[in-house]
């Protein structure tokens, strides 16, 4: 399989890899072929990148942090919890809604197991493929990125627990915030953006007082957008006054939301987004922390094209663990941009004068499902 922005994808190619609704249940599964309607489709849901079925690269194995059942019921819970708090303003008095408290720490224990059959895993993008409702797709990610970066950092389970629910819930005080807001395509207000800002504050409020919830929870919510130079919101803090669960969450924040297609902007790479994070170092964000997801970062994403300084092109098939900016490539495209007729593997790690210069470039072709 390989990585192909939708814009490239052709009829007649077909999907190496499912796409998955908002509740994590598969819309389309492998083996479809794609039409110039489905292609259109998925263009207006949102889908930047599909994985293609290519006979060059169908050995390649795409390594996933969580699996699709639990996928599945993390999706299903955290829409439902956020349209219970959608909701809770509605209530009367009186009237008893359920707790999440339980619920998300099942959640917990699942992503955490998943997470710890794979004691190498690196961050993949799991925004791929996915048709979006935002906020509950990227609660997950928040979560599972925070939780893998909390297990390099060597945390317990408790702590891991309590981390990443507070990564699952970071956001849940934007089910108070007004969807026109939320999902306008231009830039906000001063207004807009002050009512906007508005939803960390929000969030803790929601959850300080919820019952079997640790208040660090609460409290994750309402700093997930400070810095630590005292730049954030809402109240300005810094440095060791913000925990450091908050100061995680909030690298990840930021890098799930440059990855992920939003209203008002593209996805970036995330080698791109690594750039980033890397600017605010020091000012935004702790330093050991981003050098620690640096190198949990799948920089070039397996199956993704690259063109390297010699001119030749090829596919992203495997990871360097101890070097992520340094995959291992299949060579498909001379540096004339023809394809070759004997693909071959070079190992970054090992030719260290090898550079990526590009990446998704418009000459490297993928093959149709029938061959030609």
């Amino acid at each position: 399989m390989r990585l192909l922005p939708i814009a490239e994808c052709r009829p007649g190619m077909k999907l190496a890899k499912k796409i998955f609704s908002q509740e994590g249940l598969a819309l389309l599964g492998e083996n479809i072929e794609l039409t110039v309607r489905l292609i259109s489709r998925l263009e207006q849901c949102g889908i930047q990148y599909v994985y293609i079925a290519d006979p060059r690269t169908d050995d390649i194995v795409l390594p996933t942090l969580i699996s699709e059942d639990t996928m599945r019921v993390a999706l299903k819970e955290i829409r439902t919890s956020f349209r219970e708090m959608m909701d809770r303003p509605k209530r009367k008095k009186g009237v008893t809604y359920p707790y999440i408290a339980q619920p998300f720490k099942q959640m917990m224990n699942m992503i955490i197991d998943d997470l710890s059959g794979h004691h190498d895993a690196m961050i993949m993008l799991m925004n791929m493929g996915s048709v979006d409702h935002y906020l509950y797709q990227h609660s997950l990610n928040v979560c599972v990125y925070s939780t893998l970066l909390g297990m390099s950092n060597g945390y317990s389970r408790d702590e891991l627990t309590t981390l990443g629910m507070g990564a699952l819930l970071h956001d849940i005080g934007k089910t108070q915030i007004s969807i026109d807001v939320l999902r306008k395509p231009g830039s906000l207000t001063t207004e807009e953006y002050e009512a906007m800002k508005q939803h960390a504050r929000i969030g803790y409020e929601l959850l300080k007082d919820e019952p079997n919830l640790p208040l660090l929870v609460a409290h994750c919510a309402f700093q997930h957008h400070e810095r630590i130079d005292g730049s954030g919101y809402p109240r300005g803090i810094r440095g060791n006054e913000i925990h450091d669960y908050a100061k995680w969450i909030g690298l990840v924040d930021s890098y799930d939301a440059m990855t992920t297609n939003r209203v008002y902007s593209a996805p970036m790479l995330p080698h791109h987004a690594i750039e980033r994070l890397y600017a605010g170092t020091g000012t935004l964000y702790e330093q050991r922390m981003v050098q620690v997801f640096r190198d949990k970062v799948a920089i070039y994403p397996i199956g993704i094209t690259v063109r390297l300084q010699t001119g030749e092109s090829g596919i992203v098939v495997d990871l360097n663990h101890a070097y992520p900016h340094r995959p291992i490539i299949r060579i498909l495209y001379n540096e004339a941009g023809e394809e070759i007729a004997m693909p071959f593997e070079i190992d970054l790690s090992k030719h260290l004068t090898v550079m990526i210069v590009g990446v998704n470039d418009s000459y490297a072709k993928v093959q149709q499902a029938s061959g030609i």
